[in-house]
């Protein structure tokens, strides 16, 4: 498994996972969270190694096409982004400024908990 895949997956499933089945998070949680095999998930659940497969399979593009449709990791990206750059711009030119420092903390909290 890639590892490029797994952090897509595992944010699109931080994101959007309450919007899945309880199976469907069961499933992502334990094959991209804690990284179980198939097979394992397949003998913790009774049913074949198939039905996990097509399952993770459906549920991969299901988080996909809320991204595509949402954007909620996209958009959340991007604020972090502009708020790192707003930092690094404070600290190189406004080092003591606290005040500042403070605020752009503030709005880091608040795009982590939207």
């Amino acid at each position: 498994m890639e590892l490029e895949k797994t952090n897509q997956m595992n944010a699109l499933f931080d994101f959007y996972g309450a919007l899945l089945t309880d199976k469907q998070q069961e499933y992502m949680q334990l094959y991209y969270g804690d990284d179980f095999s198939l097979g394992e998930i397949a003998d913790e659940f009774n049913v074949s190694r198939q039905a996990i497969y097509d399952n993770i399979k459906r549920t991969e593009k299901i988080l996909i096409e809320y991204e595509e449709k949402l954007n909620l990791f996209k958009k959340f990206s991007e604020t972090n982004a502009i708020i790192d750059q707003l930092e690094e711009y404070v600290t190189a030119h406004y080092p003591k400024d606290t005040a500042f420092k403070a605020e752009l903390e503030k709005l880091r909290q608040t795009n982590d908990e939207e």
